[in-house]
């Protein structure tokens, strides 16, 4: 029995997918690995940093980019591009139509079936940015955010309930209240089932 090739897409290939593609893929050195959906507290507290970022950063030359946007990681060994739940870049060389290679900021919010990815492979991949100052993981099933920053070499700062988080890389503090608003916690029809 004849073994399957594996096939290696090109960048060029990729990006060219990427525009008809119904489902969105992160690119790992030619290898493309298809991305799940989230949950409602997932999207509920990306958008609640999204509004809140985006507010803190008008007028600013720094943008802030929801998981539609890509970033590329490439360095002389890797090429890939990863879609961050959250990313902002404040440089003018960013100007690539479907991706940025020099965020300043990434915010990745956790889930069951990414955790162990956010943490370890992309992380490792992430570091590998110049301009890439903090890496964000944000919990969904509690109120837990991790922050990584370059200048404490990557040790972690950790924020929780009744606490604020400094987001250092862009110059800005945020209740950790504010960041899981509108978010349920536990099992809405065993809360339902109980009252």
């Amino acid at each position: 029995m004849a073994l399957a090739e594996k096939l290696h897409l090109s960048v060029a290939d990729y990006l060219q997918g990427e525009l008809l593609s119904d489902i969105k893929h992160e690119y790992i050195n030619g290898e493309v690995y298809a991305m799940s959906g989230a949950k409602r507290a997932h999207n509920l507290i990306s958008m609640n940093l999204a509004g809140a970022l985006f507010a803190h950063l008008r007028g600013s030359p720094c943008r802030v980019f929801n998981s539609d946007m890509k970033v590329r990681v490439e360095t002389a060994s890797d090429d890939c591009f990863f879609y961050p739940d959250l990313h902002v870049t404040c440089s003018a060389e960013d100007t690539a139509e479907h991706y940025n290679s020099r965020p300043k900021l990434i915010i990745e919010v956790l889930s069951d079936a990414t955790e162990r990815y956010d943490r370890a492979e992309k992380f490792h991949h992430y570091r590998k940015l110049e301009n890439l100052e903090e890496y964000v993981l944000v919990a969904q099933d509690t109120q837990r955010v991790e922050c990584y920053r370059r200048s404490e070499q990557w040790d972690l700062q950790l924020y929780q309930a009744g606490e604020q988080v400094r987001f250092e890389s862009v110059g800005f503090e945020l209740p950790v209240a504010e960041i899981y608003e509108g978010v349920e916690f536990g099992d809405p029809a065993t809360s339902a089932a109980s009252t």
